[in-house]
């Protein structure tokens, strides 16, 4: 790739477009529209910032890359991307960045050459950045910056994270994984330990977003969105960025294993299949008491949506005591989800 700090790539304009809106939905909406539309003439860069939210790569399970439990006490918002790669986690801390350019070549596009225009920008602050692995950037040994790319119609969009001021111990929590055996057609996220770049810079996060726009855009014109971008951008939001069957129900068909001792009732273990975020196999089995066993359970439960209303909804008609004695069903969709 061309050096994309330039105004012109590929004899087409390069525009400067930035983000003012925090909501994670309407940014990846955004980020569809202008690869779908806004780059048809011209090639884009975006700055932009989401609040709290776990953000999962197109080929991942959902349920497999978050740690439920947190993100529902801390209403943090998942949602499925355009491009593939890990989850990660997005807050006020970080900044984003996405390029938007011609690329008739998709096979000559690596993801270092792709950074290489942030890590100068980084680089003329003083930071010693290099580029690592897959489609990491680090500093100082440690990764602030992971990056995904989507190739499409002749052109691509490479985008990725710039860990500034993010609160790492809801980073970890959002992000975690519990020791339940897992088993998955989808990809793994593969994860590192990271940094912020407040600890080697004396500015806060809105300075060094200025600051980074200044390096990276001084020479780009900037585009603003009209009225009718904003209402095309939220039907797009609308339609997918903000429902179940894009964010979960996208999901690969995974397994899952998981045992639980619970005090006054015993232990259990749960197996379970999915595919597009519906159950489609359960069972159970432990040292519980009950005085029927669970195939009731399992047939009210295929093919529900592996959300806690829906699972509730699933076992209203069911006396769960008769199969779990001492379990309520609030704690057993607890044991389903998490």
């Amino acid at each position: 790739m061309k050096s994309l700090n330039k105004k012109e790539t590929k004899n087409r304009e390069m525009f400067y477009i930035e983000g003012n809106q925090t909501d994670p939905a309407f940014n990846l909406a955004l980020e569809q529209y202008a690869f779908d539309t806004l780059s048809l003439d011209k090639d884009l860069f975006m700055l932009w910032q989401n609040a709290d939210a776990v953000i999962v790569g197109l080929h991942q399970t959902t349920a497999q890359e978050i740690n439920k439990g947190f993100i529902d006490k801390k209403n943090i918002p998942v949602i499925r991307r355009l491009s593939g790669g890990g989850a990660v986690f997005h807050d006020k801390g970080n900044l984003n960045f996405t390029f938007i350019t011609c690329e008739p070549d998709e096979d000559a596009i690596d993801f270092a050459s792709s950074c290489k225009p942030i890590a100068d920008a980084l680089s003329s602050m003083n930071l010693p950045v290099k580029f690592h692995g897959r489609n990491d950037m680090t500093v100082g040994g440690k990764k602030f910056s992971g990056n995904a790319r989507y190739y499409k119609y002749g052109r691509l969009m490479h985008h990725g994270t710039i860990l500034f001021d993010v609160n790492l111990y809801n980073l970890a929590e959002a992000l975690h994984v519990s020791d339940d055996k897992l088993i998955s057609k989808g990809v793994k996220s593969v994860r590192s330990r990271v940094t912020n770049l407040r600890d080697y810079l004396d500015v806060d996060v809105e300075e060094f977003w200025a600051k980074l726009k200044d390096i990276m855009a001084a020479d780009m014109p900037e585009y603003k969105l009209s009225e009718h971008d904003l209402e095309a951008i939220n039907k797009i939001k609308e339609e997918r960025y903000g429902t179940w069957e894009w964010n979960y129900g996208m999901s690969p068909a995974f397994s899952i294993e998981k045992r639980r001792r619970i005090e006054g009732f015993g232990s259990i273990r749960i197996s379970m299949e999915a595919d597009k975020g519906r159950i489609t196999a359960f069972a159970t089995d432990g040292d519980y008491f009950g005085v029927e066993p669970y195939g009731d359970v399992a047939s009210a439960l295929l093919g529900v949506q592996l959300e806690r209303e829906k699972l509730l909804h699933a076992l209203k008609h069911i006396k769960l005591g008769n199969y779990y004695d001492n379990l309520e069903v609030e704690e057993f969709v607890k044991l389903i989800l998490e």
